[in-house]
């Protein structure tokens, strides 16, 4: 078939790359930017063109290199070849620019030898790097045991979780003093521990379990939680993924603190040789030790305060001004230090001499980079990291107990200082108690409200830490570099004309081309809606604990502000795909800046806006004031392939692959919670076990792209999500107008799918809605006709459904009405929708639909062809602080536009001068 073969003449951009050679059995990956100073681990992901390599058959090396590599699949084409390897490299002393994987017969590779040892007890699993060697109880409160360095140093000990809560929140200043508030402390219960199986350059432990009441707290065990420790051969830094998911009641249970705790071994070491590092704005530091003997009256000598401020073991005692030795007692020993990150834009510091005695205030700064440590010049110590620190307030390094046997580390992933985190609705209801009246209400705020809905029961979130072992205190610039690493974590990439040629996530983009004005128009739109929003981010704040990743919806031109207050303009939630438009910008451009954008907003989208437990598990939450607020619990938010980029570029990303399964069980939701439910007026509602009703874009595109990925990855339900994706298929291609018809009834026990109850038999319906085809049913139904291929693995006529679909959208309608019996009704994102048209022309070969589709993205709805990209500075009284608005871009256009430039590039580009 030659579904693709026109549309893939992209000429200008392969032109000027390198072309790609299918016979090659290497293949480059460099650094997304510039390569990092060092490199403490790291995993990547490889596609691979369908039908090259089995994976029985093959192995993989780093040519010319003496470094390790670990691998294995994460992806297989239909036909059980490869389609995404994942690959593991050790630290190395040396970071290269690039490397090149190279694939070798099994039979001829290589033996590698590591300094790797894992040990899997029953009681528990210590891994042993060469570098460190870290236990990792099996029950109990300790998260992690021990950390010793490979010089024989205990440098961190009883790791654990621990979390503080409250049944309610004063609402006044007045009530603060009230004593019925119940206050709860928490920490970490070990439920399950396992680790990876392929130990050779990469260890992966995960632990699982909740928070459980310390004695005297009368709280159920509550806020599961999974950490997932990654370990590389030969380094000392560990990476943690840490994961919880809200399961308590919004109104009752009130996080007052969350954070991880070691405790640091510190006896023998003197005090003045103890040394505390809290990191600062822009890589600076405060140097400090336990106890301190600089500045004081009497100097013991230039070497000895420089050697203290340095963090080196001083000079005996006997070197040293007898003025100072013979008065050590009278100097306090700061045994306690806080950091508190209350906003994005300042920090405060400060420290005390125990428990008991008041606090000294430390000046503070505006932006904290996130790093602890605590230690000896000559017992060594510990660096704790949390990566976007500040952008993810409140957040909190405090050290305790510095100058007693063991000190004390804890981060702070929701500050203790800070007001407790508050879930609850940001309204009342209003009165909104019929469906009547909050579809009333929904045209004014356009916000769809449903008591019992605004809820965060099943939400999570994941944040990532980084752990660092010293066997003695290490230089500040040294503890600057590794926070900067654990800020942005090196990663390794293929190169776009690569992944490109692949096909491995799809077909439908192109790389940047700007081989005539028309096309270097578009480039410089596409640029300029990037660079925007990633300013927005700053500009607007958007950061916190649950709020960072996630962008707004619309913008008020009157206030200079979005509507952060308004309803469903609020938080985006991942309306209308810019999650789809962000990554695909990433494969054809391979901008670092647009690859950390990107995954913010996967990290982001796929915890907080969607359900990972109870009755909606697998659903997300429609734009809201509140990432929850919206009654509208749907697929179509929680869609699998806005994860898929980053699950596969990743190596795999197990917490990702998480979430990807948690949508596997969507369509078990529609038997308990009808989408249409306000407007439905067929009289059908949802019954568990019995044929549900839901529409063939929004909902079955989300359900297709979660079937789709788990048969990639052959995971332990694919066979059950192949099945489902070809019976909901070939059930949409017997229907007789296709996905005209809008919906069906779902026979979720056998995956198939019959006409809706509106047309039971199947006289011919016509439905279609302008959100169809705007949240990745596009990218889902191009991804799966390739994978089913041209040789009859597709369902009949299901292709033909939706060329179809593709093409009458945007056609006359007398057109429709000559196809249909009837012309659509509620035809908009007209531009949006071009992208169909383009697939339909690539696909037919069809000149006139490419010309059609070119005039429907330059002259239609959203960005038309004179809009100017640009900014206009607002400054003086009107806004908070200065800005750069462009009060004429919406998210919606956004996402819709950047797509349809992208695909439209792809599919069509060659008849792109001939239409302007």
């Amino acid at each position: 078939m030659a579904r693709l073969v026109w549309a893939l003449a992209l000429v200008g951009a392969l032109g000027r790359a390198a072309p790609f050679d299918n016979s090659s059995s290497s293949v480059r990956v460099s650094w997304v930017g510039d390569a990092p100073s060092q490199n403490f681990g790291t995993t990547f992901g490889l596609p691979w063109p369908q039908g090259k390599y089995q994976p029985e058959e093959v192995d993989f090396r780093i040519s010319n290199e003496e470094i390790p590599l670990q691998s294995w699949v994460t992806g297989y084409w239909r036909d059980g070849s490869i389609k995404w390897s994942a690959h593991a490299i050790p630290r190395t002393d040396n970071v290269a620019d690039e490397y090149t994987i190279e694939v070798t017969p099994v039979s001829k590779h290589r033996h590698q030898t590591t300094r790797m040892s894992v040990k899997d007890r029953d009681s528990e699993v210590t891994v042993n790097t060469g570098k460190i060697t870290v236990s990792f109880p099996k029950k109990g409160r300790h998260i992690v045991g021990s950390i010793k360095t490979a010089g024989g140093k205990t440098v961190g000990i009883n790791g654990r979780l621990v979390l503080y809560s409250q049944n309610s929140i004063p609402d006044t200043a007045s009530s603060r003093t009230s004593t019925t508030i119940d206050r709860h402390n928490f920490e970490s219960n070990i439920e399950e521990v396992t680790v990876s199986k392929d130990n050779s350059v990469r260890t992966l432990v995960t632990v699982r379990g909740k928070h459980t009441a310390i004695e005297g707290s009368d709280h159920d065990d509550w806020l599961p939680f999974v950490l997932r420790f990654y370990l590389y051969t030969d380094s000392d830094a560990i990476r943690l993924v840490h994961s919880i998911t809200f399961d308590g009641e919004n109104d009752k249970d009130f996080i007052s603190g969350l954070g991880i705790q070691f405790q640091v071994p510190l006896k023998g070491e003197k005090l003045y040789n103890r040394h505390v590092r809290l990191a600062g704005t822009d890589g600076g530091f405060l140097n400090e030790a336990v106890k301190g003997i600089t500045g004081l009256r009497r100097d013991p000598g230039a070497e000895v305060r420089t050697a203290q401020f340095e963090g080196k073991a001083l000079p005996d005692e006997s070197t040293w001004d007898t003025r100072v030795t013979t008065r050590l007692q009278w100097i306090p020993a700061w045994n306690d230090y806080s950091l508190s990150q209350l906003s994005p834009d300042g920090f405060t510091l400060k420290k005390r001499t125990q428990p008991g005695q008041s606090w000294v205030n430390i000046p503070g700064g505006t932006r904290s980079g996130g790093l602890a440590y605590l230690g000896g010049a000559t017992q060594g110590g510990l660096a704790v990291a949390q990566r976007d620190f500040w952008k993810r307030y409140p957040t909190g390094l405090d050290i305790a107990n510095a100058g007693s046997d063991e000190g004390q580390i804890t981060l702070w992933l929701y500050s203790p200082d800070a007001a407790p985190l508050d879930l609850r609705p940001y309204h009342d209801g209003m009165g909104q108690d019929t469906y009547e009246k909050q579809l009333d209400a929904l045209e004014i705020t356009y916000e769809d409200y449903e008591a019992g809905f605004d809820t965060p029961y099943g939400i999570a979130r994941t944040n990532e830490i980084f752990l660092y072992a010293f066997d003695s205190t290490p230089s500040s610039d040294t503890l600057a570099e590794l926070n900067a690493l654990a800020q942005e974590p090196p990663v390794l990439v293929a190169q776009p004309e690569y992944i490109k040629e692949t096909k491995a996530l799809g077909s439908y983009w192109a790389l940047p081309d700007d081989s005539s004005p028309a096309r270097t128009k578009i480039e410089s739109n596409l640029d300029f809606l990037v660079r925007h929003y990633q300013k927005e981010v700053e500009a607007r704040r958007w950061y916190g604990f649950l709020d960072y990743g996630d962008i707004m919806h619309t913008y008020d031109v009157d206030r200079h502000q979005w509507r952060y207050d308004i309803g469903g303009y609020a938080w985006d939630n991942s309306e209308l795909s810019p999650d789809l438009f962000v990554w695909q910008y990433f494969l054809r451009t391979g901008r670092a800046d647009v690859y950390r954008f990107a995954e913010t907003l996967t990290r982001h989208t796929g915890e907080v806006d969607s359900y990972h437990i109870g009755d909606w598990k697998g659903l997300g939450t429609r734009h809201g004031v509140t990432h929850w607020a919206d009654s509208a619990k749907q697929a179509r938010i929680s869609q699998p392939q806005y994860r898929k980029y980053f699950f596969y570029l990743s190596g795999g990303d197990e917490r990702t692959g998480e979430l990807l399964e948690d949508t596997l069980d969507a369509d078990m939701t529609y038997g308990i919670l009808d989408p249409q439910r306000k407007v439905r007026t067929d009289g059908w509602k949802p019954s568990p076990g019995a044929p549900v009703t839901f529409g063939l874009g929004t909902d079955w595109a989300a359900l297709a792209a979660g079937w789709l990925i788990e048969w990639e990855r052959r995971g332990p339900r694919w066979e059950e999500a192949r099945k489902k994706l070809a019976g909901t298929a070939a059930g949409i291609a017997k229907l007789k107008n296709g996905f005209v018809t809008g919906s069906g009834s779902y026979l979720i026990e056998n995956g198939t799918l019959l006409p809706p109850p509106t047309d039971p038999d199947n006289q011919g319906v016509v439905a279609i809605s302008h959100l169809n085809a705007v949240f990745g049913m596009p990218e889902v139904i191009s991804e799966l006709l390739e994978y089913w291929g041209d040789d009859g693995a597709a369902p009949e006529g299901f292709e033909e459904a939706w060329l179809d679909y593709a093409y009458y959208y945007g056609a006359t309608a007398e057109e429709q009405q000559t196809r249909y019996g009837q012309s659509f009704t509620g035809v908009s994102l007209v531009q949006a929708h071009s992208r169909l048209a383009a697939y339909y022309a690539a696909s037919q070969k069809n000149a006139t639909v490419a010309a059609r589709a070119w005039s429907d993205y330059l002259g239609s709805d959203g960005f038309r062809d004179t809009q100017e990209f640009v900014a206009v500075r607002v400054d003086g009284s009107a806004v908070i602080h200065p800005v750069d608005e462009a009060a004429w871009l919406s998210t919606n256009d956004f996402a819709q536009y950047g797509l349809a430039s992208i695909q439209n590039l792809a599919y069509i580009s060659n008849s792109l001068e001939n239409s302007v």
